[in-house]
């Protein structure tokens, strides 16, 4: 029965970690230095996991022009963004976002703002990249 339990838990991570990928996300020159990617996994609902992870990324309101915070978009193809939420960047100046969308072709863009809740992303991308789960 333990051996039963056991290779159920391993195909079950298994399978998880095949499925899940990293893609990486590009700075562009706003904040130089800074790396980051996300990791993205389709759950049992058929809507994608995301998780957005940076690292060298300075405080935004270090930025010129200071900014109060950085904003995580999805892009789909063919419609606007759309805020995932704010990304927390500590002392160590690291900074991660979990969050889910139903898209599964999108493009992830990390933006400089004076607030936190913005309508639309500002001008100020600090990194972006591309995701696509769709079946191969």
């Amino acid at each position: 029965m333990r051996l039963h339990k056991a290779l159920i838990l391993f195909v079950t991570i298994f399978f998880s970690t095949a499925l899940a990928a990293d893609d990486r996300l590009v700075g562009t020159g706003v904040a130089p230095g800074a790396e980051g990617k996300v990791s993205s996994n389709v759950d049992r609902n058929g809507n994608i996991e995301i998780e957005v992870q940076v690292k060298h990324l300075a405080n935004a309101e270090k930025l010129s022009p200071a900014k109060q915070a950085y904003v995580v978009w999805v892009q789909p193809r063919g419609k606007d963004p759309e805020p995932l939420g704010v990304l927390r960047v500590n002392e160590n100046l690291e900074g991660s976002l979990k969050a889910t969308t139903p898209y599964k072709t999108f493009d992830v863009f990390v933006t400089a703002e004076d607030k936190l809740q913005p309508e639309a992303p500002s001008s100020m991308v600090v990194m972006r990249g591309s995701v696509d789960k769709t079946e191969k």
